[in-house]
């Protein structure tokens, strides 16, 4: 059985499959030069104690040829758009952590699957 995960709650249907892939959001950074230490450091310093930003529902990075790509579905472009722009644009660069410009990408999530 496919499982999915939103805001907390597990869907075992695929019309509630179908209402939150309606909402969700996929963001992706790719850091050209960045290696995991400034990943970590950046993490430090845009995430909160307790896990993931408002609105976040999944993150994940990893090592790329190139540099480190993150990948984050958010609950809507709206939230993703508030953290990009009042948080992790407001840190970057930061001393340790990445600096230039990543390349992003994002769109709105069609499927979204876990287990």
């Amino acid at each position: 059985m496919t499982t999915s995960l939103f805001l907390g709650q597990n869907f075992h249907c695929e019309w509630a499959l179908s209402s939150i892939c309606l909402m969700a959001y996929i963001l992706t950074h790719f850091w050209p030069g960045a290696t995991e230490e400034q990943y970590r450091d950046e993490i430090a310093a845009v995430h909160p104690k307790s896990g993931l930003p408002k609105g976040q529902l999944h993150h994940a990075a990893g090592a790329v040829d190139g540099g480190v790509l993150i990948v984050a579905i958010w609950d809507s472009k709206e939230s993703s758009d508030r953290f990009v722009a009042d948080v992790l644009m407001a840190h970057v660069p930061k001393p340790g952590g990445f600096s230039g410009k990543s390349e992003e990408r994002g769109t709105r999530c069609f499927n979204f699957l876990s287990q």
